[in-house]
């Protein structure tokens, strides 16, 4: 553990398990969760053991009681492998009471058939954390200068940043937040999202699911989500594009099965509507933005490179909004508030809402180029305007995150800059 990257789920872990006899760490394969659920252990048993021979998982299936012989914390990997581990767990921490007896970890949401086989809950037990790819800030690509806490206390303190360029930008986006990309050199670690997904489509998409799938159809599902990527796309237009792609036909069903199968991966994970009045039906009757789990999965399935990044600024931006959300998500998480987008039934948008735990919240917009700050601040007092006349609460911080900016400043209509190479949690 000693060239261990801290992560910012590592306060939630330690705070977690003085709270809970045990808890359940989720998220996508690749990111992290085995490594930072070690750095929180006094011992182990993983259900894939890395010897390929499954032998830990025929140890569970024939004696459960075996695998929880181990100093505490002890780290379970894999657990949905055997299903039957959810069960046993609770009972071992209902056996004393004692906290932060064991960390579960897992990669996929459960099947029906493995759901029939857990009889319990677990609620008061177990708590379930949510785990993501690294943000720029965890993998040190981010200063840190400011955080999400800052912008809710009105505590921005103006100051010049480190320098950042187009290219570099475009490297982070395209290398991704998967924690082993990082001490890979730059052309090899862009080919890595694409043999990520394709890994996890072939070897786990039917075994998780009872639906039997085209993977034909289930790549060009994945490419009309890369195309439509930080946008509101509906099922017809995913629908056309798979249509236009493939010539293959392909109904509104079955895509909404294979999206709920991408979702049981963990690979998607979409940004809800949001609406200053908790009882608005816009939290509901309107579209989620669509977003991989990381902006690297889309690039790559697009096949995406810096020339064709830099020669198509346009469709860069949409990754590089998806890179910024991603980030933002992770960082309001930390401090468990939640991450939304803004769209009103007369066009009115916000990139992204950052919703505080008291019932305010943060307006961002994302624009790469520094020329385009003026346009990002009058769009957000605009929108923010027209919340206020609906009788609305107006956002209480206001800020435009930028690419291609090196200083973070309070403009003087009150609209807050800031760099993404300077933000974090």
């Amino acid at each position: 553990m000693a060239e261990y990257r801290p992560r910012l789920m590592d306060e939630k872990i330690t705070k977690s398990l003085k709270a809970y006899g045990a808890i359940n760490i989720v998220g996508a394969k690749w990111i992290g969760k085995t490594w930072t659920s070690r750095k929180h252990s006094n011992s182990e048993f993983l259900l894939m053991d890395p010897s390929g021979s499954y032998q830990n998982r025929r140890l569970a299936e024939t004696d459960i009681s075996l695998i929880f012989d181990g100093d505490t914390p002890r780290l379970i990997d894999e657990w949905q492998e055997v299903p039957e581990i959810w069960d046993a767990t609770r009972y071992k921490c209902d056996e004393d009471g004692v906290k932060g007896k064991y960390i579960l970890t897992g990669s996929t949401v459960l099947s029906k058939n493995q759901k029939d086989k857990i009889k319990h809950s677990g609620a008061g037990r177990i708590q379930k954390l949510k785990m993501y790819p690294m943000s720029l800030y965890e993998s040190g690509d981010s200063t840190g200068d400011v955080s999400l806490k800052d912008i809710y206390k009105n505590k921005v303190v103006s100051k010049k940043t480190k320098e950042i360029n187009l290219k570099d930008i475009v490297k982070l986006v395209l290398r991704g937040g998967f924690p082993g990309s990082l001490d890979v050199p730059f052309e090899e670690a862009i080919k890595i999202p694409k043999e990520y997904i394709r890994e996890t489509i072939d070897m786990d998409l039917n075994r998780i699911s009872d639906t039997k799938h085209d993977l034909n159809k289930i790549f060009l599902l994945l490419k009309s989500l890369s195309r439509n990527e930080s946008t509101t796309a509906s099922i017809n237009k995913l629908k056309d594009d798979i249509e236009g792609f493939g010539k293959e036909d392909i109904d509104v069903k079955t895509i909404n099965e294979y999206l709920n199968d991408l979702s049981r991966l963990y690979l998607i994970e979409n940004q809800p509507p949001f609406n200053s009045n908790i009882r608005s039906s816009m939290r509901v009757k309107q579209m989620e933005k669509r977003h991989f789990v990381d902006p690297s999965i889309a690039t790559s399935l697009l096949d995406m490179t810096p020339e064709k990044c830099i020669n198509d600024l346009l469709t860069f931006g949409f990754f590089f909004e998806a890179m910024v959300e991603r980030d933002l998500r992770i960082y309001a998480e930390a401090n468990n508030w939640n991450l939304y987008h803004y769209q009103d039934y007369d066009g009115n948008e916000f990139d992204a809402v950052v919703e505080f735990d008291d019932g305010d919240y943060a307006a961002f917009e994302i624009k790469l180029g520094a020329n385009q700050i003026d346009e990002a601040a009058t769009n957000l007092i605009k929108v923010s305007n027209s919340i206020l006349k609906k009788d609305g609460k107006p956002p209480k911080s206001m800020c435009v995150i930028c690419g291609l900016s090196n200083a973070i400043y309070t403009r003087d209509d009150g609209v807050i800059v800031i760099p993404i190479t300077a933000l974090k949690n």
